[in-house]
């Protein structure tokens, strides 16, 4: 499945199309191009998530969670108080991902950031950004 935004989003050029694949770790030796994370999320000049933007536009950040033989998760970016974001599926607390430091992060190939899921940190490799 491809990362699109619905037709009337009205979305600015800082919107970028964001993939994310599982980096090393125990049981992936060699990461798993198959398990990871489609955004299309705004992004300013240095890479990192644009909280102003991003609140403007709320509606259009999409997360897409895909992973082998398991069925695609489609959810959104949040933002919580005090600045932690993270992927909500449904309502509740229960399918939450957190991102670690995200809004530290430089979103940009090559550079490593982790996300809380199934009760663990996982680290992806960004692998790429993409204008849409």
């Amino acid at each position: 499945m491809t990362m699109t935004a619905h037709p009337e989003a009205d979305l600015t050029p800082a919107f970028r199309h964001v993939r994310l694949e599982l980096a090393r770790e125990p049981g992936h030796p060699e990461g798993d191009a198959d398990q990871g994370y489609d955004l299309l999320v705004p992004l300013d000049a240095e890479g990192h998530l644009d909280p102003v933007e991003w609140k403007a536009h709320q509606g259009a950040c999409r997360v897409r969670r895909f992973h082998d033989g398991v069925t695609d998760q489609i959810g959104r970016l949040r933002r919580k108080p005090g600045g932690t974001w993270y992927f909500d599926y449904a309502e509740g607390r229960d399918d939450d991902e957190i991102g670690f430091r995200l809004g530290a992060e430089r979103f940009v190939p090559g550079e490593y950031v982790s996300v809380s899921h199934g009760g663990a940190m996982h680290t992806y490799q960004i692998k790429r950004v993409q204008e849409l």
